[in-house]
């Protein structure tokens, strides 16, 4: 599986189009989703999966007359979340892409998937690329390569019982290896304030390069989030790895409820970094961060206070195609 900053031949979406995703914020989601699809196309193609009449209107009024580069394709769906249903791309031994069809289930048979669970075959089907079936639920968010051999995740998210209860972590590291092209799987743990996911690994921790990784700490050790980042970050600090620190944004709530807003779910195209931010302080610092580390692409900051009332940001909406 190649790095998210190895070269993208497209991006893939999912056109949000269900108002119970984002209770009371709805209208205030289609023109992020806008803004973040308009800018990766000065980057890369964007390919967009729409569900329906009625979301085909509403994406072309919120994308407006410029849409070069941009493709609508019209596959049904449940979720926006097109990094966990999407296709995962990967090279086989004579570098011809191939997409890997995991299984999909929501999250632990949290919510409707049975449309999302066959996006991987529609896509197979648009781009030509063959697909491989694999019986094992995986979901892209819940992983993080390096491009070489090495890949993150969390022992919370694949070892959940409500993903796949038949398989022993020995199992599920023999899939990941078989099928990524690994050599190393690092497990952290836990996951943060208001994940649904059970703790995916782009909410936490990520490949910034090959010998790289940007981790979340939380410098109040009175908030929830502190204690099981600073494991990560000891976990991490044990790895030959260098590891690049950048603090948690305050505290979102929204309805009494703290959202999972983190800075770790950037989004690497071509030419742009796509990064949530969120009204603080914090915001800065993770700007500065990435630029550095990404000093020949443009990071783009896009407020996600409403945004992340889903669960999720860009990370979470997007899936690389590579070139």
């Amino acid at each position: 599986m190649p790095a998210e900053w190895e070269p993208h031949k497209a991006t893939w979406l999912t056109w949000p189009h269900d108002e119970a995703h984002w209770p009371g914020k709805f209208e205030l989601i289609e023109p992020i989703f806008a803004r973040m699809a308009l800018g990766l196309a000065t980057s890369e193609e964007v390919h967009i999966a729409i569900h329906d009449d009625a979301t085909e209107l509403s994406a072309k009024k919120h994308l407006g007359q410029n849409q070069n580069n941009i493709f609508l394709h019209r596959i049904q769906n449940n979720f926006a979340w097109a990094r966990d249903h999407g296709p995962i791309f990967v090279r086989d031994e004579t570098n011809k892409l191939q997409i890997l069809n995991w299984q999909y289930n929501a999250w632990g048979d949290k919510y409707a998937h049975d449309l999302d669970n066959e996006i991987p075959v529609h896509i197979s089907k648009i781009t030509g690329i063959t697909h491989i079936d694999i019986p094992m639920v995986l979901e892209g968010g819940s992983i993080d390569v390096n491009g070489s051999g090495t890949l993150l995740t969390t022992s919370s998210c694949l070892l959940n019982p409500n993903r796949n209860p038949t398989l022993t972590k020995d199992e599920i590291e023999t899939n990941l290896k078989k099928y990524l092209g690994l050599t190393q799987i690092i497990w952290l743990e836990n996951s943060i304030a208001g994940d649904d996911t059970s703790g995916h690994i782009d909410d936490m921790t990520r490949f910034v390069a090959p010998d790289k990784i940007v981790t979340m700490v939380e410098e109040n050790p009175a908030d929830i989030n502190h204690a099981c980042l600073q494991k990560n970050l000891t976990l991490l600090q044990k790895t030959s790895f260098e590891i690049i620190t950048i603090p948690m944004p305050a505290p979102v709530i929204h309805q009494n409820t703290r959202l999972p807003a983190s800075y770790a779910n950037f989004y690497i195209a071509n030419k742009i970094i796509l990064l949530p931010t969120y009204n603080c302080q914090q915001d800065e610092i993770a700007l500065t961060t990435l630029q550095k580390l990404f000093p020949a692409r443009k990071v783009v900051p896009i407020d996600c206070t409403d945004l992340i009332w889903g669960l999720g940001s860009f990370h979470c909406l997007t899936q690389q195609q590579p070139a």
